[in-house]
């Protein structure tokens, strides 16, 4: 008796395929239309725009100092736009934050240390000058202990004053394109 048609079939598609050898023909005339292979493939080639270190001039900066430069960024950069006189709940959401931020901060160590110095350095939010003041002191301490340079605190408003917008029109860019009932 002769096979079933499906298994004639499935018997011509079979010869038709290829399981791929490691390296596959570069002329794209003789790829068949499905192959297999029992290896991974390849990983894909690194972004030209990658340096490598010989090429580079300066030393690259590690993850977590990138991550702690944007950050006290971040940080000095709320302090300057801080309410000259906040409210309760603006006093309460600028202690939170520095809370969360000793919790979830990606650096555990670092993290860590910082729950430290808010122990021994309470927020100080009363005000946009108290804050920013307070914002200074503490990231001087950090800084002091990473045997790194002190900023003078005086200078904290030239460094980081505030942004030329009125209040609400400095919307985060394109956020109004997501959100547009702000």
């Amino acid at each position: 008796m002769p096979p079933p048609a499906v298994f004639q079939t499935v018997a011509a598609f079979s010869r038709r395929l290829l399981i791929a050898p490691e390296t596959a023909p570069d002329d794209h005339r003789l790829r068949p239309l499905l192959s297999l292979s029992l290896s991974p493939p390849p990983p894909p080639p690194p972004p030209s725009e990658v340096l490598k270190e010989k090429d580079a001039k300066v030393a690259p900066l590690t993850h977590k100092e990138e991550v702690g430069r944007a950050t006290w960024m971040l940080l000095h950069t709320i302090a300057a736009q801080f309410p000259d006189e906040p409210t309760r709940q603006q006093k309460r959401d600028a202690k939170e934050l520095m809370a969360l931020i000793s919790r979830l901060y990606p650096c555990k160590e670092c993290a860590d240390h910082f729950k430290e110095v808010l122990k021994a350095n309470p927020v100080q939010a009363g005000s946009q000058a108290e804050f920013s003041q307070w914002m200074c002191y503490v990231h001087n301490v950090v800084n002091r202990s990473l045997g790194k340079t002190i900023f003078p605190c005086q200078r904290v408003n030239a460094r980081w004053g505030k942004l030329d917008c009125p209040e609400r029109s400095c919307d985060l860019e394109g956020a109004n394109d997501i959100m547009p009932n702000r």
